[in-house]
């Protein structure tokens, strides 16, 4: 990912065909070392492509793929014949939250 990161900002800056020395150069210049064997791969997947065309084709294959939460009210249903039996260890865990705070020493006004 740092890879295609430092390739889509150098391309950015109006380097419109990044080498392995321009990108490895750029990681270096943050303290990020690159991995010259995923750099290569993806030098030779991108190789002769467009970027910005890439990017709009991934873009619409994403849109396409289904990322709702359908079937919501069948675990709406079961969730709130469950509530009630969950309310006391809601109750548990904010007691044990305060009592927390209370052992780590966080009075400010004592």
């Amino acid at each position: 990912m740092k890879h295609l990161a430092a390739y889509l900002l150098l391309v950015t800056g109006g380097n419109a065909s990044p080498s392995a020395g321009d990108v490895t150069a750029l990681l270096e210049s943050v303290g990020i070392e690159a991995d010259s064997e995923r750099l290569e791969k993806l030098l030779s997947e991108l190789d002769g492509k467009d970027i910005n065309t890439l990017i709009s084709e991934g873009s619409s294959k994403l849109a396409s793929v289904p990322s709702g939460g359908s079937g919501g009210a069948a675990a709406g249903g079961a969730a709130a014949g469950g509530a009630a039996a969950a309310a006391p260890v809601e109750e548990e865990k904010e007691e044990e939250a305060e009592e927390s705070d209370e052992d780590m020493g966080l009075d400010l006004f004592g």
